[in-house]
C-alpha cells in the first residue's frame, strides 16, 4: 500500500472548502474558506483570532513486529497580489482580455515520518519536526505581475503506544509550534489547513474503530480524539492504511463514481452545483477563472460535461439487498400484496426494509390488485393538500406502492395527461395519494 492508493479521498479532506461556489475571489462565502483542519498558531484561539493548534487521534494496531509509517499532509496558504506596472499592489487588473485577481491560493505539502518500530514505540514518545520554509516568487505578465509568498510553518509530530491486552493503542498527534500572529489574515498564513495523515503499517493490521472485533470492542471504546478520527482506508477488504480525517468519515471510505468535478464544496451535491455553474454569466465565468486555477477547472469541466454524465449526478437508486438494480416484477406474475413488518422488528432494522418492493409490491383495493403499471383515476379525499385537488378526476399510472414506518400505505402515480409525465417517470418524482383516494380502472 501507498498514500496514492486513498490519495482520491485523502485530496477530496484537502480541498473540501477551498474554493465555495460561486468560485469567485469577491464572493461573500469566499471570504472565509478553511473549514476543515486548521491547526492554527499558538494563542490563536485565546486571542479570538484562529483555531485550535493541534489534532489527535488514536489507533488500535495488531502484531507485536508492526512498523508504522505517517504522512502528514495539509495546504500551506499563498498570498497572490497583482501588481500594475509600477509594482504597486490592486485588487484587479485586466491586460490583454485577460483578467488578474489578488487572492489566497494553497500549496499542497505532504511531510513523510517514520516509518516506526512499535517496540521502539512502547517505552517512548517520539517527536519529529513537520516544517514548511517561506517561499517568494513573481510572475511578470509585461503590464504587470503576480507575486506571491508564503510564510514559514513549524510543526510537529508525535507518536506514542502503550499495549491494551493483546493489542497496541498507537496515539498521533500533530501541533502547530509556530511563532504567534498579530492577527485573523497573518494567523491563517501560520496555519496548517485541511490537515490529516495517512497511516500505513507494515507487519501488521489496523482495527477498525467504527465496527471492532469482539475482542477489541472495549480498547476502541477507550480510545480517544481530538478534532479528528481514524478510519481505515483503501479497499474495503485491506486493512493496512488509517486516514485521521478532520471530517467525519466511514470506513473505506470513496468518492462516488458519478463525481467527475472536483468542486471543492463543503458537503457539495454534484448535480445541482454543477447546473448553478452553467448558469453563470460570461461575466461571472471569467472571474471565477481568474480567481484560481482549480475554480477555472471547474468551469471547464461543467461546460463540455455530456448529458449522460448529467443524468449520472441525478441521483442512483441503490437496494442493499438486490445488487445493481431494483427489483421488478415479472408481467403476469401473481401481485404481492405489502408485507407485514415482523412483530418486534423496529422501522429501522434492515430486516423491515428488507421486506418490502416498492417497485413490485401491491395493495388491494376494491378487489383489484393496484400495483406498478396500473391505471387508476384519482379521487382526493379532505385529507388532501389543495395540489392534490387539482388533479381530482384524473387518470394516472401506479409507479410504486410504499409502506411507511407507521405502517400506511401510500400508492405513487404519474399523471398520464402531464405533459412532463415521462420526465417525471424518469426522475422518480411521483405523487403519492392514499389507497382509498385512487379508483382503479383495471379489471380485478
Amino acid at each position: 500500500m501507498t498514500i496514492h492508493d486513498v490519495a482520491t479521498v485523502a485530496d477530496a479532506v484537502l480541498y473540501e472548502g477551498y474554493l465555495l461556489y460561486p468560485y469567485r475571489s469577491t464572493a461573500t462565502k469566499n471570504q472565509s474558506r478553511w473549514q476543515f483542519g486548521v491547526l492554527g498558531p499558538p494563542g490563536a484561539v485565546e486571542a479570538g483570532i484562529g483555531e485550535d493548534p493541534s489534532i489527535s487521534a488514536q489507533i488500535l494496531v495488531r502484531g507485536t513486529a508492526a512498523t508504522v509509517a505517517l504522512t502528514v499532509r495539509f495546504l500551506h496558504l499563498q498570498h497572490r497580489v497583482v501588481r500594475d506596472a509600477q509594482s504597486r499592489p490592486v485588487d484587479e487588473l485586466v491586460v490583454d482580455a485577460r483578467r488578474y485577481v489578488s487572492w489566497d491560493e494553497a500549496v499542497a505539502c505532504e511531510v513523510p515520518v517514520g516509518p516506526f518500530a512499535l517496540g521502539e514505540l512502547l517505552p517512548t514518545e517520539v517527536s519529529r519536526p513537520v516544517d514548511v520554509d517561506s517561499a517568494e516568487s513573481v510572475e511578470d505578465f509585461g503590464a504587470g505581475s503576480l507575486l506571491r509568498t508564503r510564510v514559514a510553518l513549524h510543526g510537529q509530530l508525535t507518536v506514542s503506544a502503550d499495549g491494551d491486552g493483546d493489542i497496541a493503542r498507537l496515539t498521533v498527534t500533530v501541533t502547530n509550534t509556530g511563532s504567534a500572529a498579530t492577527d485573523a489574515d497573518d494567523a491563517i498564513s501560520r496555519s496548517f489547513i485541511g490537515a490529516h495523515v495517512i497511516a500505513e503499517v507494515r507487519d501488521g493490521t489496523f482495527v477498525s474503530l467504527i465496527d471492532p472485533p469482539d475482542e477489541f470492542a472495549e480498547a476502541a471504546r477507550r480510545c480517544e480524539h481530538h478534532r479528528a478520527f481514524p478510519v481505515l482506508a483503501g479497499p474495503p477488504d485491506d486493512d493496512h492504511t488509517v486516514l485521521i480525517s478532520p471530517i467525519i468519515l466511514y470506513d473505506h471510505p470513496e468518492v462516488a463514481d458519478q463525481s467527475q468535478v472536483e468542486l471543492f464544496d463543503s458537503t457539495e451535491i454534484d448535480e445541482i452545483l454543477t447546473l448553478r455553474v452553467m448558469t453563470m454569466t460570461d461575466e461571472e465565468k471569467e472571474q471565477a477563472r481568474a480567481t484560481d486555477a482549480r475554480a477555472a477547472a471547474i468551469i471547464d469541466r461543467c461546460e463540455v460535461l455530456s448529458p449522460e454524465s448529467m443524468a449520472r449526478l441525478h441521483g442512483v437508486l441503490r437496494d442493499p439487498h438486490l445488487p445493481g438494480s431494483i427489483a421488478t416484477q415479472t408481467p403476469g406474475a401473481p401481485a404481492r400484496l405489502v408485507p407485514e413488518i415482523p412483530d418486534g422488528t423496529n422501522w429501522w432494522d434492515p430486516a423491515a426494509d428488507l421486506a418490502v418492493e416498492p417497485m413490485s409490491d401491491a395493495v388491494v383495493v376494491d378487489g383489484v390488485a393496484v400495483r406498478r403499471g396500473s391505471r387508476v383515476r384519482l379521487r382526493p379525499s379532505r385529507r388532501a393538500d389543495a395540489h392534490d385537488l387539482f388533479f381530482a378526476g384524473m387518470t394516472a399510472r401506479v409507479m410504486t406502492v410504499h409502506a411507511d414506518v407507521d405502517g400506511q400505505t401510500h400508492v405513487g402515480v404519474v399523471i398520464e395527461d402531464d405533459p412532463a409525465a415521462e420526465l417525471h417517470e424518469s426522475y422518480g418524482r411521483y405523487y403519492y395519494f392514499a389507497p382509498d383516494e385512487v379508483e382503479p380502472l383495471d379489471s380485478p
